[in-house]
């Protein structure tokens, strides 16, 4: 089963606890703090296997988390960091945040890595936090939490070359006769439902690899047959060989699906005819075949090479090779997304609106309840066991305004205020 795009849930890893110990060690008076810090959290790193073809490992494991770091020690021992969660994926595999939808990475080479969720850095212990003011503190932190996100991984075969037509048009045929593929062959349609990858060699012995791709119907790009599905694998095609059965046995007009293919394709992504595009027309063994050549010709306006062929006599094949492989070598690759931002070496500074550190709202009860990204991530590591480390927190929350806030969105003495799990109540 081919399987080209699927949504997984990441988590770094937890960063470890900071630790409250104390030296009580023989012959050392007021030993002093003593309380080591948490280790890092794993973090979540794809990276590219280049055995791999499908993301079908991803059907049966969706969830990936990563390991926290240890805690930490007495005698100001540091908590270990646990090493990465590396988590193998295909290459020409795409990361996108499932909710902005956002390019996170795009893996194509062989051993390249991606870090898709961050581990959290280790709390720190009671050591960290004595002043001349305060020699033996009783203040520790618990661990940052790891990031965390849904994101989608799609597949886009990494092929030089892309056959695209209707069905039943003679793409599998030509990649079985051309290479050592060995994709399935019927006269129904839709007989290839996954894409068929096959390498090609010319008797120059230049090769590349050639992508044949389920046909495509008309609507494609809407979600109509099966087409939609794999319109992602041309993406990273550098040429575009298109597929023309010229014996319209089907009872099809040749031009009219030369016209519906190249609309579907510019549908689905306007940057898809930028790529150079050879016409195959195939079976030119046909009766009518030569006849009807002959009017598409005199139909076609666009300047684009067209070669008649024959599968079965293997007719044309040995130009049509070498054209393809020349195109190959002068044609770029096309970037899939904007590199300008990762590649430039000039530095955009852009004005970005910052998050609010909390928001207060009200529930049915008429509970204060505070949430927000900043505010959450400093509840989560406090930790309440200890008066001091609670101390410490109040102040914090006094400083970011939350005690004001409160008070302008009308909170009363003996109010009851939450966050997260956590109920408080106001005092004034």
């Amino acid at each position: 089963m081919f399987v080209d795009k699927v949504k997984v849930y990441v988590k770094g890893g937890d960063g470890g606890n900071g630790m409250v110990a104390y030296r009580r060690e023989k012959y050392v008076p007021d030993g002093g703090p003593a309380g080591g810090d948490g280790g890092k959290g794993a973090s979540v790193v794809f990276e590219v296997e280049e055995g791999l073809r499908t993301l079908m490992d991803f059907r049966y494991q969706r969830h990936f988390k990563a390991p926290r770091g240890e805690h930490g020690r007495s005698k100001s021992q540091h908590g270990k960091n646990s090493p990465d969660m590396v988590v193998k994926v295909p290459p020409g595999t795409t990361v996108l945040d499932d909710q902005t939808g956002q390019v996170i990475a795009d893996l194509t080479e062989h051993g390249q890595r991606a870090v898709i969720a961050k581990g959290g850095r280790g709390g720190r212990g009671n050591t960290r936090f004595a002043t001349p003011v305060n020699p033996a503190p009783e203040i520790a932190e618990n661990g940052e939490p790891g990031q965390e996100r849904d994101v989608v991984l799609e597949l886009k075969v990494l092929a030089d070359v892309g056959l695209v037509g209707f069905p039943s048009v003679g793409k599998s045929t030509l990649l079985s006769v051309v290479s050592a593929a060995k994709p399935k062959i019927a006269d129904y349609h839709f007989t290839t439902i996954t894409p068929n990858l096959g390498v090609v060699e010319t008797e120059d012995h230049r090769s590349f690899v050639m992508a044949d791709l389920p046909g495509l119907i008309e609507g494609a790009h809407q979600g109509v047959g099966l087409g939609h599905q794999f319109l992602r694998h041309i993406e990273r095609t550098r040429v575009i060989v298109h597929m023309i059965d010229m014996s319209a046995l089907e009872g099809r007009d040749p031009y009219e699906d030369y016209l519906k293919i190249n609309e579907e394709l510019k549908q689905y992504n306007m940057r898809l005819l930028e790529r150079p595009q050879l016409i195959v027309a195939n079976k030119m063994d046909m009766p009518d075949s030569e006849e009807n050549l002959k009017i598409f010709k005199e139909k076609m306006e666009d300047d684009v090479e067209i070669f008649p062929i024959s599968t079965v006599t293997r007719q044309g094949l040995r130009d049509l090779l070498l054209t393809i492989a020349d195109k190959i070598e002068t044609t770029p690759e096309f970037p899939l997304y904007d590199e300008e931002e990762k590649e430039s070496t000039r530095v955009v500074y852009k004005h970005e609106k910052k998050e609010l550190p909390f928001v207060i709202s009200r529930d049915d009860s008429g509970t204060f309840v505070i949430s927000g990204a900043e505010i959450e991530r400093l509840t989560k590591m406090t930790d309440f066991t200890h008066d001091e480390s609670i101390r410490r927190f109040s102040r914090t929350l006094r400083h970011m305004g939350v005690d004001d806030a409160l008070r302008e969105r009308g909170a009363k003495d003996g109010d009851l205020v939450r966050l997260l799990k956590f109920e408080f109540e106001f005092i004034e």
